[in-house]
């Protein structure tokens, strides 16, 4: 885990990396008085612990929303949908001809197979998973409204989080209680909630943890900083994210192997509760209080503070087109490999293993990368797209082709790596938008939007199970349309912070210069 000594390392390196002496910012004594932040916010630097926390909550909350939700409870809906004794007739062929075992053809039926009835509507496993995710953000948006304003001010940040984190774990634990598939939207709107709430908790901490390691420097050198810290925390805390969602693949393939798959599944979901229930810990030791003046906004007033920012909404719609597109070609790519290209479940295993482990590698190896290239969260961002764009237009070239392993493992590689990346720079992103006092208010819109474009990337992307033509022509079109939203859509990280108000005024012209 990274310290506070090793943030500030990485911002002198960032200051070393300026030969040409553009990381230098001369200090006039007015500067060095002059204050970054709101009056009624004090600078506290985080702690060895307080860093420490926020990483764990990372790997105990992330696998929620990449493995949990749109992996784990198809599968056990699926148990629930066709019992044992009841199982549908058999091809000995996936529908690309690939010559396939009964057990794993039988898997593949009964999840696009539509065996759950509902007022003469019939969905299958992986339609009523998405209904029951689609449900979960609709109910989280009012109360989203409600917790905003608790957020940023007052002592309330610690009784929110626990509370979110106890209703999803307690969920967790629910579901192989009762044997009907009717209490699973239930389940899944509730940790869908809870986990858009934690997301919005930690993405507030982020913030704040960023404000505060670089309130003393004005100028150039604060944009340089601000880039540095928040890049370092945000990458740091997706691969820890990563970490905890390949910890959770692999113990579900583990209990797969049994024969009683139904209780074996109900076994993985207490475990995810069991982990995320510990984030507990640091709700209640880690989160930071929120302003304790009365505020002079409505709390609606507040809330929607994030559409004066113009490139809040760039950033907004990158978040929901980068978590679309990731979702869609994940969603998408299990399917056919299962259905279409009947993989055998070690090698099921290992992509399960680099799809959430390589992250754990390659986002802080990118780090240095971006100090040496002076990029900044926008330029990050249109790497992740672009290697999106490169998976998702790779598949849809060779849709009509059979993939070899290579080949699957490639796109892997990259899509994880883009999944990282657009999450972690989309995130950073949001936060530099944020003023001071309202980093809930911003955190709520990045949390959300980010859940409602995985749901709708997972709708498309088991829409049509036989064919994997239309989820990889979505996810190309969002990540072009990503690519065009912040090139065109004058969407700037310098000019974020300077909107959000931590340069001063007078500095502004510093700022909307060439920062490079």
């Amino acid at each position: 885990m990274a310290e506070t000594s090793s943030i500030h390392e990485e911002i002198a390196k960032c200051e070393a990396m300026a030969d040409d002496g553009r990381c230098e910012d001369a200090e006039t004594p007015e500067k060095k008085k002059q204050k970054i932040v709101a009056d009624d916010h004090k600078e506290q630097t985080p702690e060895k612990m307080e860093l420490v926390g926020w990483y764990v909550f990372g790997f105990c909350s992330y696998f929620v929303h990449e493995f949990l939700v749109p992996v784990l409870f198809p599968l056990m809906i699926t148990q629930r949908a066709w019992p044992a004794f009841d199982l549908p007739p058999r091809p000995a062929h996936t529908p690309s001809g690939v010559a396939c075992s009964q057990k794993e053809m039988t898997l593949y039926q009964r999840l696009v197979d539509r065996s759950i009835a509902v007022n003469g509507s019939r969905f299958s496993p992986l339609s009523w998973t998405t209904v029951s995710w689609a449900v979960g953000v609709v109910v989280a948006i009012p109360i989203l409204m409600l917790i905003a304003h608790h957020l940023d001010h007052g002592n309330r940040q610690p009784p929110i989080l626990i509370g979110a984190i106890v209703i999803g774990g307690f969920s967790c634990l629910l579901t192989g209680f009762f044997n009907t598939n009717w209490l699973f939207p239930l389940y899944i709107a509730a940790i869908a909630v809870a986990s858009i709430i934690g997301t919005a908790a930690q993405a507030r901490h982020l913030g704040l943890m960023v404000r505060d390691l670089t309130g003393g420097t004005t100028g150039k050198r604060h944009f340089r900083r601000r880039r540095a810290v928040g890049s370092w925390l945000s990458l740091h805390g997706t691969a820890a994210g990563s970490l905890g969602a390949a910890v959770m693949a692999a113990f579900t393939y583990h209990m797969l192997r049994r024969s009683d798959q139904l209780t074996s599944l109900w076994v993985v979901s207490i475990f995810s509760g069991l982990q995320w229930l510990t984030g507990i810990i640091y709700a209640a030791f880690s989160t930071r209080p929120g302003c304790s003046t009365p505020t002079s906004l409505a709390r609606l007033a507040h809330l929607l503070t994030v559409f004066k920012n113009p490139h809040a909404i760039g950033g907004l719609a990158g978040v929901f087109l980068s978590s679309f597109a990731c979702m869609c070609v994940f969603a998408s790519c299990m399917l056919y490999i299962i259905g279409d290209l009947c993989i055998g479940p070690p090698l099921l295993l290992s992509l399960w293993a680099i799809y959430f482990t390589f992250p754990v590698v390659s986002l802080p190896a990118l780090h240095p990368v971006q100090l040496v290239a002076r990029a900044d969260a926008i330029s990050m961002q249109l790497l992740g797209f672009f290697i999106s764009a490169f998976t998702s237009g790779l598949g849809f070239a060779f849709r009509e082709d059979r993939w070899k392993r290579t080949h699957i493992i490639l796109v892997c590689l990259l899509q994880s790596t883009a999944n990282g990346i657009l999450y972690a720079f989309g995130r950073a992103l949001l936060m530099d938008c944020s003023p001071a006092g309202k980093e809930g208010a911003v955190a709520v819109w990045f949390a959300l939007v980010r859940a409602a474009g995985a749901c709708a990337g997972f709708a498309v992307g088991t829409t049509s199970p036989g064919s994997i033509t239309a989820a990889f022509a979505a996810a190309l079109l969002a990540s072009l349309v990503g690519v065009f939203v912040l090139i065109f859509g004058n969407v700037s990280h310098a000019g974020a912070v300077v909107a959000a108000g931590h340069v001063k005024e007078a500095e502004n012209g510093e700022m909307e210069g060439n920062i490079d």
